[in-house]
């Protein structure tokens, strides 16, 4: 038994903050963010909108598209940084939004990788025969955790969700994943900061040094990608679409350099997403696939970095 991916979705919040409106926030401008990131908006989700309804409204999108019924699903996997609560799980919280009941429902934290561990999660799970149709959602309201008056930051991160449905097949979707972690550069990027007596104890904000993520997220992107294609026995050229986590269009461009893949193969949603952290990659795929440029066939690499640190990629024939 393989796995492969049956549908995708997709949900951004309606309100759209645009550098020049960071500008009257916040010491900055439109050059130098869009210099530094390539970054010009990114979505903010309204007061009362959770992980959890924007992983209801991509999850919906992705079920549908894959031809199925909530019911169908026999297993949930958030990913995600910005859970509704401590416990329970926002993947269970999901599933009662659903309409789910008695499927396994769990949450990922592996921050901006957290997609790509889902997706090797899930494949091992069909794989094994314990799950048939799993959802996989990437979700994030990192809004909630910005420091506004942090310009190094607040103005590279957006919320959004982005969710798959991987089903079981006779033919390979899924073709090589690969996962890792170094817990020692967990103080480059971070939320330092927990719940305590009733009280938050350390930082509720993101805390980031951004020069040392530059440096590894481009090191180990490259890595990764050799690894994955080497283990289904394909090369670079091989590749149809490089879909990397979407933080910062400097990372991405070095890492096509070093692969020397075609810019053009490059899926590009920064610009008008920002980091949305485990969602930015479901996020780019599903436009991507709703565009019509991802066609049934193609061969995709999906890459992420993120907090811990963690990264991983994942090629697939879509």
């Amino acid at each position: 038994m393989y796995s492969r991916i049956a549908g995708t979705g997709s949900y951004l919040p309606e309100k759209i903050l645009t550098n020049h409106d960071l500008e009257k926030m916040v010491d900055t401008s439109d050059e130098w963010i869009v210099g530094r990131s390539g970054i010009r908006e990114r979505h903010i989700a309204a007061d009362d909108e959770l992980a959890s309804d924007l992983a209801y409204q991509a999850a919906t999108s992705a079920i549908a598209n894959a031809g199925l019924g909530a019911g169908d699903i026999d297993l949930i996997i958030v990913a995600t940084t910005t859970p509704d609560m401590v416990f329970p799980s926002t993947a269970s919280i999901l599933q009662a939004k659903l309409g789910i009941a008695g499927c396994p429902a769990f949450d990922v934290q592996a921050v901006c990788s957290g997609f790509v561990y889902a997706m090797s999660m899930a494949n091992l799970f069909i794989c094994a025969g314990q799950a048939k149709n799993v959802l996989i959602v990437g979700a994030e309201v990192y809004s909630r955790i910005l420091d506004w008056t942090d310009r190094s930051t607040c103005v590279l991160f957006g919320d959004g969700a982005g969710s798959v449905v991987m089903t079981g097949s006779e033919e390979p979707g899924i073709l090589a994943t690969k996962l890792h972690s170094d817990g020692r550069y967990c103080d480059k990027l971070s939320v330092p900061g927990w719940v305590s007596g009733g009280k938050v104890t350390g930082s509720p904000f993101v805390q980031m040094d951004g020069g040392s993520v530059f440096k590894f997220a481009v090191g180990v992107f490259e890595e990764v990608a050799h690894e994955v294609l080497e283990m289904a026995n394909m090369t670079v050229d091989d590749i149809d679409w490089f879909i990397p986590h979407q933080a910062n269009i400097r990372i991405m461009d070095a890492t096509v350099r070093k692969l020397k893949l075609p810019r053009e193969r490059m899926i590009k949603t920064v610009e008008r997403h920002a980091n949305t952290s485990a969602a930015s990659i479901p996020l780019a795929l599903d436009e991507s696939v709703s565009a019509g440029k991802i066609r049934r066939g193609d061969t995709l690499l999906l890459e992420g970095v993120g907090g811990g640190f963690t990264w991983g990629g994942v090629l697939l024939r879509y």
